[in-house]
């Protein structure tokens, strides 16, 4: 009887899920908002991209 109430009252174990779901909220606000600038960085870069004019005459190799 004694085990079961010591186990009733150790905390351990739950201090330890707080701090899994803790990590688990903060994973997910970095993936999301990873995600979203990701997005918004591809669309600038597409128009910078499409903004762009290839030079007229000249050679169209470049020397290293």
């Amino acid at each position: 009887m004694n085990i079961f109430a010591r186990f009733a009252q150790d905390e351990s174990g739950a201090t330890a899920i707080e701090y899994g779901l803790i990590a688990a909220l903060i994973s997910v606000v970095i993936i999301t908002a990873v995600t979203l600038l990701g997005n918004n960085l591809t669309t600038v870069f597409n128009n910078i991209a499409g903004a762009l004019v290839p030079p007229t005459g000249g050679s169209t190799t470049t020397t290293p």
